[in-house]
């Protein structure tokens, strides 16, 4: 059952799919895939869609150095999914945009249906 009993091609579906497929998009959406793959990584996109968190706070609520959370933090930058903002000494980050705060919201409907 996990095959088609028969081949048949339908042309106009192949070309509509193979629209959406352009492979470097594809590749950017399966890197952010493989870095939103971390529980660690998630818990700290959790807590910044709540709101905009300093490095000392999310080393407090997480109960890590300073360093572990800023190693992680800067994955989080370099995939452009959290924003950092200087304040005198301190660094707070936030959610890069409103996409990955709904990237977080329909992930977390999906798996709260089941």
């Amino acid at each position: 059952m996990e095959t088609c009993s028969e081949t048949l091609v339908h042309p106009e579906a192949v070309a509509e799919a193979r629209r959406v497929i352009d492979r470097a998009p594809v590749e950017a959406l399966a890197e952010t895939f493989k870095v939103l793959g971390d529980p660690t990584r998630i818990r700290i996109l959790l807590a910044l869609s709540a709101r905009e968190l300093c490095v000392c706070d999310l080393a407090e609520l997480f109960d890590v150095s300073q360093s572990a959370v800023s190693h992680q933090l800067r994955i989080l930058r370099v995939h452009r999914l959290v924003r950092p903002r200087r304040e005198g000494k301190l660094v707070y980050y936030r959610l890069d945009d409103d996409h990955v705060r709904t990237l977080f919201a329909e992930g977390l409907r999906h798996v709260k249906e089941g």
